[in-house]
């Protein structure tokens, strides 16, 4: 009889704001941000197998970040063992919210555990760099300001929020809205700490609107709702905050039929924070 997959959390984010200062020499971006784990997210299945076979069900086969995370572990650690892995998709593919990212890094967490390679922290997340760049900012696990393409992160504690986050159904690719010649590319680094809800903006948005009409049409709903509304990532998905639940609840309750959304609470920390 088989070992049951076990089941893990993969998390969301939202940029709370998201500043893009310069290019660099080899065509990545200068960035600021705020890192905010919220929960709602993926789930990751994984067992662990005697081969060294990495075996994968779920959206864009061998390609998927999950695949490509275990292969990089197993390389790195000297791993001679291998896993199956399922994926459960809850956050939208090219929605902003980080889902691919957050899915790899859940790969990285517990098969460093289960492969007992024991890697630091530090050492998950450089490996995770080669993923993606927010794939260390899920290693990191807590709300963190952060800088250069997203992977030098420092704490930053933020207080309970819930975010109304609306979904348009498009798919944002984000190198192509990096890559669009409108892009600002000299806004000026904010000082933090502190942070104050709604500072900043998110220097993609006015590029995303542009070639995506429905993130525009949403966020243009929420602005006369939440005037500090905003987009997070390169899109497309766009969020309002309340102190409230109850205040995002009942904003959720009145969006149109032709849109759709949830209601998510900020994480403080990632729920597999303690596996690093």
């Amino acid at each position: 009889m088989s070992v049951p997959l076990q089941w893990f959390p993969a998390p969301g984010k939202l940029n709370l704001f998201l500043h893009v200062l310069g290019r660099r020499a080899d065509g990545m971006h200068e960035l600021q941000t705020v890192f905010r784990l919220i929960d709602r997210g993926d789930r990751v299945g994984i067992r662990v197998r005697d081969d060294a076979e990495v075996r994968f069900s779920g959206v864009f086969g061998d390609d998927n970040l999950c695949v490509r995370a275990a292969r990089l572990l197993q390389a790195a650690g000297g791993a001679t063992k291998g896993a199956d892995i399922e994926l459960e998709k809850q956050l939208p593919v090219g929605g902003g919210l980080g889902g691919g990212s957050s899915d790899a890094a859940t790969v990285l967490l517990v098969l460093n555990r289960f492969w007992n390679l024991n890697l630091k922290r530090e050492q998950l997340m450089a490996l995770g760099l080669r993923l993606g760049a927010d794939v260390p900012g899920f290693l990191y696990g807590r709300s963190a300001l952060g800088e250069g393409v997203g992977e030098r992160l420092e704490a930053l504690p933020l207080g309970p929020a819930w975010y109304l986050v609306l979904t348009p159904q498009v798919s944002v690719s984000t190198k192509e809205i990096f890559s669009d010649a409108a892009l600002t590319r000299d806004t000026k680094t904010l000082k933090i700490p502190p942070f104050l809800s709604g500072q900043g903006c998110n220097d993609l948005e006015p590029v995303a609107v542009r070639r995506y009409p429905a993130i525009g049409q949403h966020l243009a709903w929420l602005r006369k709702r939440s005037p500090q509304a905003r987009m997070t990532g390169s899109g497309a998905c766009v969020f309002a905050e309340f102190p409230r639940q109850e205040d995002a609840l009942a904003l959720q309750h009145a969006l149109p039929a032709t849109m759709r959304g949830f209601v998510a609470g900020g994480l403080e920390c990632h729920p597999l924070h303690e596996w690093a």
